[in-house]
């Protein structure tokens, strides 16, 4: 280590010591939970030939020695359902996850995750497992003094908010249904800035829908505390089931607390043929944008093949909770090295 880098902190730990304990007890509260509700806890590889395909969700490649390329894993997905094939009920696990390019307030490339899968259950049925692990954990961190008093900002029981509901309610009109010309037309009804490449016609729907969510939705929901948004469009549907309306609608959702988002969750798909379409069209997408292709085939299709059951699944970013129920600011402070400290 060079002078400069020996002089500026850098060695020591981001959080401070008292912060870092509070963590520790706050894991096993969590960990105290998933035993009593009956999950039991799995360890799955950090590498795998296999990954989890999305347009924007760059993994972090590693050279095998003969045997290809080998991912360190954005997310325990494919494995954990690798598991509930073979006849897992109930797992969950707390592990690395990992994704180039992902620094600021809420993110780092290396962070925890949180992650689990019941079988019978739906997406309702999970947020209101979610919801219980919040108040868990809020009521843990109220215990030792957590200066935000967290569970004082939840209200009872927390709000859920069809995806739909919320653009009529913040933004003014519903957005299911609408083309991507009336979407234009609502970002400027509301004065957004609009990137160039969406004006020059270079985004989809999403895009558009992605823009709206960010500018109008989200700032409200940061308004309401903590909050479930649900029932996405069915071309957000990642690896969720989608329901078919009128309109379809993906059946997922994500918790928002004081406007940060700290979980999603799925209604699992469990067709094998659709994920290796969904996951062929999210390769596509990132070719077309200059991004490296990723592997469509895995053994998560193989396992599916032979037959997923039905479930419900959740993955949450435990250093965004921790942060939350700890009123801290930045990830950096719930944390001992974060990726400038690493």
């Amino acid at each position: 280590m060079n002078e400069a880098a020996a002089g500026d902190g850098s060695f020591l730990p981001s959080a401070d010591l008292v912060t870092l304990r509070r963590r520790a007890i706050l894991t096993q509260a969590v960990r105290t939970f998933f035993d009593r509700h009956g999950y039991w806890e799995v360890e799955t590889p950090l590498l795998s030939r296999d990954i989890c395909v999305d347009a924007w969700i760059d993994p972090f490649c590693l050279q095998g020695d003969g045997d290809g390329t080998l991912y360190l894993q954005t997310s325990p997905e494919f494995a954990m359902k690798r598991l509930l094939a073979a006849g897992a009920d109930a797992i969950w696990q707390l592990t690395r996850s990992f994704r180039r390019g992902e620094t600021g307030q809420y993110h780092n490339p290396e962070f925890a995750m949180l992650e689990w899968y019941r079988v019978g259950d739906d997406h309702h049925a999970q947020m209101t497992f979610v919801e219980a692990l919040v108040r868990h954990v809020a009521t843990q961190a109220v215990e030792f003094g957590a200066e935000a008093a967290p569970l004082s900002r939840l209200t009872e029981p927390i709000r859920r908010l069809r995806y739909d509901e919320a653009f009529a309610e913040f933004a003014g009109s519903s957005v299911l249904q609408l083309e991507v010309v009336d979407l234009a037309e609502l970002a400027r009804t509301h004065d957004l800035v609009v990137p160039a490449s969406l004006q020059q016609g270079e985004g989809d729907r999403d895009d558009w829908l992605n823009l709206l969510l960010a500018e109008i939705v989200e700032p409200a929901l940061a308004s309401l505390g903590a909050v479930f948004l649900y029932d996405y469009p069915a071309s957000q549907a990642a690896l969720a089931k989608v329901s078919p309306g009128p309109p379809p609608v993906a059946e997922r959702f994500e918790l928002y607390l004081d406007g940060i988002e700290i979980c999603n969750g799925y209604h699992e798909l469990t067709e094998a043929d659709e994920l290796a379409r969904r996951m062929q069209q999210q390769s596509d997408r990132r070719v077309a944008a200059g991004l490296p292709a990723l592997p469509v085939e895995s053994r998560l299709l193989q396992a599916m093949r032979k037959g997923l059951p039905n479930c419900a699944g959740v993955a949450l970013g435990l250093d965004r909770l921790l942060m939350w129920a700890l009123g801290a600011e930045t990830l950096a402070d719930v944390m001992p090295f974060p990726f400038d400290r690493c």
